[in-house]
């Protein structure tokens, strides 16, 4: 997975705390009544709710597939360890061996 692609989560958030942020100091800012500002707000919450609705939903659809991406890079991972890590015992089994022989040698 791209830097991008897992990125996808995180520009959510954002986008919708900067969303919230942005209507409410709106809000707070326009000059007009409380009774104005107050049916606004309702408005802006009604709508925010739906669009963060909206964004869990994709989410739910797209956790899935994220789960399955990164369970075929762990275990892809774990199986180059396992390769290195049996090169290595290799190395140093050699390595050994070779010194065992000089030392017999001597």
């Amino acid at each position: 997975m791209t830097k991008s692609e897992g990125g996808g989560l995180e520009f959510m958030a954002g986008f919708v705390i900067g969303g919230i942020i942005g209507a409410v100091v709106g809000i707070l800012m326009a000059p007009q009544s409380g009774e104005e500002t107050r049916a606004q707000i309702a408005e802006k919450g009604i709508e925010l709710r739906d669009e963060v609705q909206k964004r869990a939903g994709q989410l739910q659809d797209a956790v899935p597939t994220f789960v399955e991406e990164q369970r075929g890079r762990v275990e892809e991972a774990v199986e180059r360890g396992r390769e290195a890590a049996a090169r290595k015992r290799q190395e140093i089994l050699a390595q050994l061996d070779a010194q065992k022989k000089a030392g017999e040698a001597s």
